[in-house]
């Protein structure tokens, strides 16, 4: 069992903080709201911190999810950062879906204090973190990921290790990238369905079990068809991502023509007032003619 430190107690970061110690590590946690990061522990029987640096000081393992890359350099950098409470040896695993220069930027600065560094973004959603079934995508050594697997496992159903540091986050780009072309084709399909007449509960039923398949339509398409979204992955985060993907093609000259154009779908899913909404609801567009 090991000595960890999680900041960041969102909707993700805080069940995953939880699944910590329900298997047995030693938790002190961080949270902007103090009140919230009270709370956990309360709940989990771990215990608090009021800055990243105490609460990893100490820790052999400190996982990070917050929301984009200034957040991580805020709780990253300076006096009350987590490098700064961190020892020689420790390991940060960041959860955060950011970009993988960041990733590389925060490695390089954790290598200076001798400290090991893993970009781990995750799927799976709240749902995922709650139930403890993530896909963990890992970036960084060998070594180090052997470290921290087993202790990742605890919120997690697959860990997996793409390559050296920056891998995991581009790995989530391209899972980005393939729900957003999956969604905008459900959204389409089902659209065409009942205005077609169909009863579209059963034709999920139906195209479920071939080739049509997908994670998107058997957990997000009878709530489409419901017109229900208030919960899930939002549609602000969908394109905080995507940013992330496009910023990333511009270095690597990739072409993400479906992309752009489901992008600025969710950008009219914004202006409809759905930025909260599950991403699932692309299919709000259709719902407008």
């Amino acid at each position: 069992m090991a000595r960890c430190a999680f900041i960041g107690l969102g909707v993700m970061g805080y069940p995953m903080a939880g699944h910590l110690t329900k298997n047995g590590h030693e938790v002190t946690v961080y949270n902007r709201t103090l009140a919230k990061a009270e709370k956990w522990a309360g709940e989990y029987g771990g215990s608090f911190a009021e800055t990243p640096a105490k609460a990893a000081a100490g820790a052999e393992f400190v996982f990070c999810c917050v929301g984009n890359d200034d957040d991580l350099r805020s709780v990253a950098y300076g006096d009350d950062g987590m490098l700064a409470g961190m020892t020689d040896g420790a390991v940060l695993v960041d959860h955060t879906t950011a970009s993988a220069a960041v990733a590389r930027e925060i490695a390089e600065k954790a290598a200076e204090k001798g400290v090991a560094f893993i970009d781990g973004p995750v799927s799976g959603g709240q749902a995922g973190a709650e139930n403890g079934v993530l896909t963990v995508m890992c970036g960084g050594a060998e070594g180090d990921f052997a470290r921290a697997e087993p202790v990742i496992q605890s919120y997690a159903r697959a860990v997996t290790l793409l390559g050296p540091v920056g891998s995991g986050q581009q790995c989530k780009m391209v899972n980005q990238i393939c729900i957003a072309g999956l969604v905008q084709g459900l959204s389409e399909g089902l659209d065409f369905g009942m205005r077609a007449g169909l009863d579209v509960k059963k034709v999920l039923d139906v195209i479920s079990k071939g080739a049509a398949q997908s994670w998107q339509m058997e957990n997000r398409g009878t709530t489409m068809v419901d017109d229900e979204f208030e919960f899930g992955f939002a549609v602000d985060w969908m394109r905080k991502d995507l940013g992330i993907c496009f910023a990333e093609a511009e270095d690597n000259g990739a072409e993400l023509p479906v992309t752009r154009i489901v992008d600025g779908f969710y950008k009219e899913v914004q202006d409809m007032g759905g930025g909260r909404w599950d991403t699932s609801s692309l299919i709000r567009r259709f719902r407008r003619t």
